[in-house]
């Protein structure tokens, strides 16, 4: 039988038939993904071939093929550096949720999620939520982010998930696509999903008032339908992103501002870093390229350099 991933809790993987009968099931045997080391071989998105339970005591049944994927969003795995953790397969969309300040998302975290969806082909909208209760100083800076970002070619929006504040806005952007909802814990997400999608019923949660922080309240990976067509892919809140197979000569590429730039440097292999007549270093000391993109750049090449997962973003 066929079908599609819809959720994916430990070893156990529930199958949407492709007659909408859903199956709970067990990867079978090990599973080889284009030479990536996974610690999850199956992730909400796939489609896989799998056999139903035919046995009462093993309510299980197995997953035995996966479809080769369109795309996927895949980061370093926290515990094992050199393997992966697949967020996602076979997504038209990153709906990436951040926020300014309660909890402030670093420009790091958000760069480094940029530069992977962009070494895997899959485009990213930006929605900055909770923007009903910023300060004055705190909307500068959220002004100057979506200035920032818009320029590079990153759709953004204001949301406030809580008060339904621009939420209109993101049904055109999310209508007929499979998107994966991403975002640190305490950005929203569930409030953002119950509001989108009121039949999720996900938990939510304050955030710490000691550390300004957010607490996990989605513990697994799970498909919901919208109602106006598509769906959304919920997964836990992302604490770190630790960047996977990046080779150093290529971050230029996943970022479109750097790479634009890199065009007029002296020379084809300039690292950027202290090349004569590199045109980023010269963006940079002229204000036209922001240091925060530059520094997200720099941090990505020190990831091959210290071989570990960067829990700080």
């Amino acid at each position: 039988m066929h079908g599609l991933v819809v959720k994916t809790t430990g070893n156990l993987y529930t199958v949407r038939g492709d007659d909408g009968v859903s199956v709970c099931c067990k990867a079978k045997g090990n599973f080889r993904l284009r030479g990536i080391r996974s610690t999850n071989p199956v992730a909400v998105g796939d489609r896989v071939t799998f056999t139903p339970p035919t046995d009462p005591t093993t309510p299980e049944g197995y997953i035995t093929e996966i479809d080769d994927r369109t795309n996927y969003i895949v980061r370093k795995a926290s515990n094992l550096s050199k393997q992966s953790h697949i967020l996602a397969a076979n997504i038209d969309l990153v709906l990436l949720l951040v926020t300014i300040a309660r909890p402030d998302t670093s420009t790091t975290f958000i760069d480094r999620f940029l530069a992977s969806a962009e070494a895997y082909g899959v485009p990213v909208h930006i929605a900055f939520n909770k923007t009903d209760e910023l300060t004055p100083p705190e909307l500068d800076l959220l002004g100057q982010l979506e200035a920032t970002y818009t320029h590079i070619g990153y759709p953004c929006t204001r949301i406030s998930a809580l008060t339904g504040q621009g939420l209109h806005t993101l049904a055109p952007t999310l209508q007929a696509k499979t998107t994966l909802l991403a975002g640190h814990s305490g950005v929203g997400k569930s409030t953002l999903l119950n509001a989108l999608i009121p039949s999720a019923h996900a938990r939510t949660a304050h955030i710490s008032a000691a550390h300004g922080t957010g607490m996990h309240t989605t513990t697994y990976s799970q498909l919901f339908e919208l109602p106006q067509g598509g769906c959304l892919i919920d997964i836990p809140g992302i604490k770190g992103f630790g960047t996977f197979n990046l080779e150093p000569e290529e971050v230029t590429h996943y970022f479109p501002d750097l790479f634009q730039l890199s065009h007029d440097c002296r020379f084809s292999n300039c690292t950027h870093t202290h090349e004569p007549g590199c045109a980023v270093l010269q963006a940079l000391g002229q204000g036209s390229l922001p240091l925060s993109r530059y520094n997200s750049y720099l941090s990505i090449l020190n990831d091959k350099e210290e071989g570990k997962y960067r829990a700080a973003y």
